[in-house]
């Protein structure tokens, strides 16, 4: 849908598997997935760590820590990812569907290295009217073409309800989605 007269030679998508009650969801997301063979799932990971709360509401609950979670390689997955393929030639264009400016340093060289592949950034964002393009500032700079990649469009971009899961049965689009 954003690219149509491109010849799209691979699509990869970066996550890491979550915790807790929306797991079941991402599994049946990455079935789904699977069923396309011009897609290939790449996972990161979430590490536990612990933090402190410093906003000024935590104030009354002093030096408190909590537990959380951070995702771990995806942004340097993504990196790799660009980088083997600029090396191995296998495409002449990158769609980067980010924000993240982590990814700065890998397109810069990208574009350093590999002055004929043209690196297009699209950056998700909810529309509103408060809301610039300020957003990921240095990942657009750093690409060819940038453009905002509205949230209210990856609703047009789902898979059906149901989908066949190649062999013989269906994955179900979970209910609270």
């Amino acid at each position: 849908m954003l690219r149509p007269d491109d010849d799209i030679v691979a699509i990869k998508y970066f996550t890491a598997m979550v915790t807790g009650s929306t797991r079941s969801n991402q599994e049946t997301y990455l079935k789904a997935l699977a069923t396309l063979s011009s897609v290939e799932v790449v996972l990161g990971k979430f590490k536990k760590k612990r933090v402190a709360c410093i906003e000024p509401s935590c104030s009354h609950l002093g030096n408190r820590l909590f537990e959380t979670v951070e995702e771990k390689r995806t942004d340097v997955n993504i990196a790799v990812s660009m980088l083997d393929d600029a090396y191995q030639n296998a495409c002449d264009q990158f769609v980067l569907v980010s924000g993240d400016s982590d990814l700065v340093p890998s397109v810069s060289l990208i574009r350093s290295r590999f002055g004929k592949k043209k690196i297009i950034v699209y950056v998700p964002h909810t529309p509103s009217p408060t809301s610039t393009r300020g957003f990921a500032v240095e990942l657009r700079y750093a690409a060819h073409v940038n453009r905002d990649l509205p949230i209210n469009f990856l609703a047009k971009a789902q898979f059906p309800t149901q989908i066949p899961d190649g062999s013989g049965g269906l994955i179900t689009k979970p209910l609270s989605w």
